[in-house]
């Protein structure tokens, strides 16, 4: 298997390469897409602060066109929607890479953990590029990097969960961000000039809300796991200070948005997913942002290994990712690449990898695998005439978990048939 993995992990580079050489010779399209996507650019677009925010930490959602809030079965879920931590069925560790444009960088580590209905999780992120500045001689005089470092707490719980309806899953990030920029000199003797940086440094306080529900629509095959969600999120509530060496003001508005997503399973092996975000500025509701839309498709080749693909059009900037997972002793990978149609075919740029550990799921497939086994029992009773007996074995059931609806319903009918003989055997003697 780990033989297998490399192919296909080789296979995968090697259509980066090449699709990025195929796109080198392609700069006349992209002068046409980015002319043609103009006139949907909003004329409020980066004015908001803390704009890495924005930036996706990589992995399974950005290969999915980052439609990712009404889907959420991984660990990603952190930008997307709070609410998912309470349903996974992983606990899980990951760390995160994301090449994003001039040699600037997202680097993130998040943990996840789930109890019973209730799921907590953390992550640390902190995009960062460098800073460097020249005289008129051209001398370098301050080297350093531009930073911007997010802190978030999870927390959510799953209200309502049932067999048929999974329930309605709540929660919510807290975040802490701080934008480190490095001091600069003056224009007149090249010195560094002593909290120049900290001045325009800023300390944000945010939080993110989030709801996901999982059903059955359409289902086409069986599966005890449903084949539909649908989630909803606001992100980057909050505000920001500046000033630290001066006196604090209040910073640029966060790049706050609202999510709606939704995601289908066609066929055991594919899942589709669909998204739509509407930025909006809470110091000034009048000036709002250009809506996103993204669509993404995942296809299961095998357990262990997976093909994605999505779409996302950004204002004026549609944007194309390719991506593959495979797992390789319980640890899961993740490859993409994204290609913006509007600003550059550099097949370096807009690489992302993840690593997802997975931990186990604190005995929940065992307990699953239990109720199966006593679900068919109960039949074997039933079929042999063994009524009371069957009864007992579905209660049993119902003791591990009082949410299995097909137990419920077995020991209706069941009664309800034990009843209807014992009507007529009755009858049958009052005749006799």
């Amino acid at each position: 298997m780990i033989f297998l993995c490399r192919r296909i992990s080789i296979y995968f580079l090697l259509l980066i390469v090449c699709s990025g050489a195929f796109a080198l010779d392609l700069t006349d399209m992209s002068n046409i897409l980015s002319e043609s996507f103009y006139g949907i650019s909003g004329e409020n677009e980066g004015t908001t602060g803390f704009r890495s925010l924005l930036i996706p930490s990589g992995g399974r959602p950005e290969s999915l066109g980052s439609a990712y809030t009404g889907l959420c079965d991984d660990i990603s879920f952190f930008d997307y929607n709070p609410a998912a931590s309470s349903i996974l069925e992983q606990t899980e560790i990951a760390l995160f890479h994301n090449s994003w444009i001039a040699d600037s960088a997202m680097e993130t580590i998040a943990a996840t953990t789930r109890f019973n209905n209730f799921g907590i999780g953390g992550k640390i992120s902190c995009f960062y590029v460098p800073f460097t500045e020249y005289d008129a001689f051209g001398t370098r005089t301050a080297s350093n990097y531009y930073s911007e470092t997010t802190a978030v707490l999870n927390a959510s719980y799953n209200l309502f969960p049932g067999y048929k309806f999974r329930g309605l899953a709540l929660g919510t990030n807290l975040k802490f961000c701080w934008r480190s920029v490095p001091d600069y000199t003056d224009n007149y003797n090249g010195r560094i000039i002593s909290n120049s940086g900290l001045a325009q440094s800023a300390l944000a306080f945010m939080a993110d809300i989030g709801i996901l529900t999982q059903f059955n629509l359409g289902k086409l095959y069986y599966s005890r796991d449903t084949n539909c969600k649908a989630g909803l999120s606001i992100t980057n509530l909050g505000a920001a200070v500046t000033g630290f060496s001066e006196s604090l003001k209040i910073d640029d508005p966060l790049p706050t948005t609202i999510g709606i997503g939704f995601s289908y399973k066609i066929i055991r092996p594919v899942t589709m997913t669909v998204e739509f975000r509407q930025p909006i500025n809470l110091g000034d509701f009048s000036e709002y942002q250009m809506f996103y839309i993204g669509s993404g498709v995942c296809v299961d080749i095998a357990p262990f290994f997976s093909v994605l693909g999505g779409f996302q059009l950004k204002g004026a900037n549609p944007r194309f990712s390719i991506g593959s997972e495979f797992e390789v002793l319980k640890v899961r990978f993740n490859i993409n690449y994204s290609l913006d149609l509007t600003t550059s075919f550099n097949p370096v740029n807009r690489i992302s990898l993840s690593a997802k550990i997975r931990l186990g799921d604190k005995g929940r497939s065992e307990t699953k695998n239990r109720i199966d086994e006593l679900y068919q029992e109960g039949f074997s009773f039933y079929a042999n005439g063994e009524y009371e007996r069957a009864i007992e074995t579905w209660k049993e059931i119902l003791l591990i978990d009082k949410n299995f609806d097909p137990a419920k319903e077995a020991i209706i009918s069941t009664e309800k048939y034990t009843n209807m003989l014992s009507g007529v055997q009755s009858l049958s003697a009052y005749t006799e």
